[in-house]
């Protein structure tokens, strides 16, 4: 039992991190709700909030103005049944569930307007497929490898990602191409609730672990297409850290990580070039806590505090970024 212990909790650590975009967090819960990963039907709700006040240009906070006021918090809630064929092979699915809050200004051809309310509905889809490449259990040590992979399909409403194309168009018709038309840091693709494109999403995961102790290490890469004349800039994550097992009981586990996070988005294109306000490098670090009770379910719970964002031209970037979730098996 504590061996299967140990590599659940192992397994589950490894998707614990939420960001804007992530996918394979959501979904790689689900495997948490498994005191081994053999066959069977898991289920998993998450939630990310991410709350965007902070202005930036071109990496440097800007000193209080009226674009303080200016914001975005982002509420994704992630709907994530998951299917074991085996202890090797899974295929899950991830619907989020979005809504976002905003305060913004916007430079249309009649000027600059303000622009407030919220964005909801579902976001895009996921099918993801596991593939466990390499399992070890050895007295009371443990090492695991995953292999993900899968695709993102436009389920979600792409209205704002269109508005943002239609409007590039005016304003390079008054202004011509490549001027600088952002006058607040939350752009309409912030509120998008889907890109309206069919996109890769790819990943490896490992852990290490030996007693009380472990380490794990994981690596995710989403391939953006284009659509509608925009493509979303391809985005990279990895993530590691140590952790410690509090209590490690035959039915109850409680662990406790040290977990950091690079993030790197690749700037946007619009209409065939670059979109200049958007693209990011930003790094984050914070505490993960994981709560299992029988074989059956668990929770998680973490925060994200940024060390370092560098963003390309005038954003709003996240102030923290929280995730929490359960999930359970049958």
């Amino acid at each position: 039992m504590q061996r299967r212990a140990i590599l659940f909790t192992f397994v589950m650590l490894l998707f614990l991190h939420a960001a804007w975009g992530c996918d394979l967090c959501a979904v790689y819960n689900t495997d948490a709700a498994r005191g081994e990963l053999g066959q069977g039907f898991s289920f998993t709700l998450s939630e990310q909030f991410i709350p965007c006040g902070t202005v930036q240009l071109n990496g440097n906070e800007l000193p209080p103005s009226v674009l303080d006021q200016n914001f975005v918090d982002s509420s994704m809630t992630h709907i994530v049944p998951t299917w074991n064929f085996s202890d090797r092979f899974g295929i899950s699915a991830n619907l989020p569930l979005i809504h976002r809050r905003f305060d913004r200004f916007q430079l249309t051809p009649s000027g600059v307007v303000a622009d407030s309310g919220t964005e909801s509905g579902i976001g895009d889809l996921s099918l993801i497929a596991r593939y466990n490449l390499l399992r070890q259990v050895k007295g009371s040590s443990s090492l695991t490898v995953n292999l993900l992979a899968g695709v993102k399909f436009p389920t979600g409403d792409p209205s704002r990602v269109e508005e943002e194309v239609e409007l590039t168009r005016q304003l390079d018709l008054i202004y011509g191409p490549g001027h600088q038309h952002a006058v607040s840091g939350v752009h309409l693709r912030d509120l998008t609730l889907g890109s309206g494109s069919y996109d890769g999403v790819f990943g490896i995961t490992g852990s290490v672990g030996r007693k009380r102790l472990f380490f794990n290490a994981q690596f995710q890469y989403y391939l953006r297409t284009e659509a509608l004349d925009y493509e979303f800039g391809d985005e990279l994550m990895i993530s590691g850290g140590p952790g410690v097992f509090v209590f490690l009981e035959d039915n109850f586990t409680l662990s406790v990580q040290a977990l950091a996070v690079y993030d790197w988005m690749k700037p946007d294109n619009v209409l065939g070039r670059q979109n200049l306000n958007t693209g990011m490098t930003a790094v984050y670090i914070g505490p993960q806590i994981v709560l299992t009770i029988g074989q059956y379910f668990s929770a998680n719970l973490g925060v994200d505090i940024p060390l370092n964002i560098e963003n390309d031209g005038l954003q709003n970037v996240p102030d923290y970024r929280f995730h929490a979730g359960a999930s359970v098996s049958f």
